[in-house]
């Protein structure tokens, strides 16, 4: 590989309290996955913090007894990234048993983070989202009279971040890892906007990835190839989410039964305002995550990348629709390549009660180069008669 470690980080390492037990025979382990947090410092390209130091957040998970050191992990290590709102800590090791899909990979061998890009979760957050009149109009309605006697002018009138600052961010931990665990190559697994953020990535860094699992990928075939004429791009700064919205949200993408177990959403909700500790004081508690300005990864990138990956469709998805998962899919360059036609499944696949499918066939994507047999084509799961 190698390049020299560029980016200084700290190490902390605990057991987390709320482990995930094993939910598939073919992954079950008399031990439960360790929880290890990481710091990466990079230098900001985010327009909000241009030039300053950031922390990037990254989680590790892994069995004790995975040979971190001694061993060749060369096709073992994963790196997760969020999408347009969730903190990846949050979207992919929720702390109920069978729900998390790091602790999924690392018991059945693999050594499984997760990142928070500039803004999010337990990364550096931009000082202009501590500012809530840097939220859109209808955002600081909602915060009349409590925190804000009326509607105010903004402090920073642009997106706090672009996908060009998340790339940035991305390559700082991938480097990171390849240098930690002394591998030429890792995999992605993403979601939603974490489409653009891996793909686009692996696009630019073909020589870093080996595999990757897109989960609902915000695909847009007329999306600009080239920046917007004024960077950072005006508007709000950031958004933010309470659990009002992040319920409805869901809910109106729920229509079978016994598709989501409440005690989960609850979980979910409960991560998200601990990995916000600002924004859980703001009103009852919202989520915040900043406004990301995103180009370049357009379908002639996307025809051009010969990454072998496999995209997943919720049918019932009403943020990204399947149909925009179809389109990558029939768009995507790669030979190896299978789109997985996830049935009973919202946006937030991972959170429901058909999150052992989608589980599953990312471990056989990894794993195998293929989800039951098939290194390309279609796969249908989850539909029930």
């Amino acid at each position: 590989m190698k390049t020299g470690l560029r980016y200084s980080m700290l190490f902390f390492i605990f057991l987390s309290g709320t482990l995930s037990l094993p939910l598939f025979a073919q992954s079950v382990s008399p031990e439960q996955p360790l929880r290890i947090d990481h710091y990466v410092q990079v230098v900001s390209t985010a327009p909000s913090m241009e030039g300053s130091l950031a922390q990037i957040y990254v989680r590790e998970r892994t069995l004790p007894s995975t040979p971190l050191r001694s061993a060749d992990l060369s096709g073992k290590v994963v790196l997760f990234i969020h999408g347009a709102g969730t903190p990846a800590e949050v979207a992919f090791d929720v702390p109920v048993a069978g729900y998390s899909w790091m602790a999924y990979l690392a018991e059945a061998g693999y050594d499984t983070f997760a990142m928070d890009t500039t803004g999010y979760g337990r990364s550096t957050r931009p000082y202009v989202m501590n500012d809530p009149c840097n939220l859109s109009e209808q955002s600081q309605q909602d915060f009349i009279p409590e925190m804000l006697s009326a509607t105010c002018a903004p402090s920073y009138p642009y997106g706090a971040t672009t996908i060009e600052s998340d790339w940035h961010d991305i390559n700082a931990v991938v480097d990171y890892l390849r240098e930690l665990r002394d591998v030429d190559t890792v995999h992605l697994v993403a979601w939603s906007l974490g489409g653009p953020r891996a793909a686009g990535y692996a696009a630019r860094y073909p020589d870093k990835v080996e595999r990757v699992v897109l989960l609902a990928p915000a695909y847009n075939r007329n999306r600009s190839a080239n920046p917007p004429e004024e960077v950072p791009v005006p508007g709000a700064a950031f958004s933010k989410q309470s659990q009002q919205d992040f319920v409805s949200n869901w809910a109106r993408q729920t229509a079978c039964s016994n598709q989501v177990e409440p005690h989960v959403s609850a979980a979910v909700w409960q991560d998200m305002l601990a990995s916000d500790p600002v924004g859980a004081t703001w009103g009852s508690g919202v989520r915040r995550a900043p406004n990301t300005a995103v180009w370049g990864w357009t379908r002639d990138v996307v025809a051009q990348t010969r990454t072998p990956m496999l995209l997943v469709a919720g049918i019932l998805d009403g943020q990204v629709p399947a149909a925009r998962v179809n389109e990558m899919y029939e768009d995507l360059g790669a030979s190896e390549k299978v789109l997985l036609d996830l049935g009973c499944a919202s946006h937030n696949a991972m959170w429901e009660t058909n999150a052992p499918l989608l589980f599953d066939a990312s471990l056989q994507w990894l794993r195998d180069g293929a989800v039951d047999g098939q290194r390309t084509g279609v796969v249908r799961k989850g539909y029930y008669e």
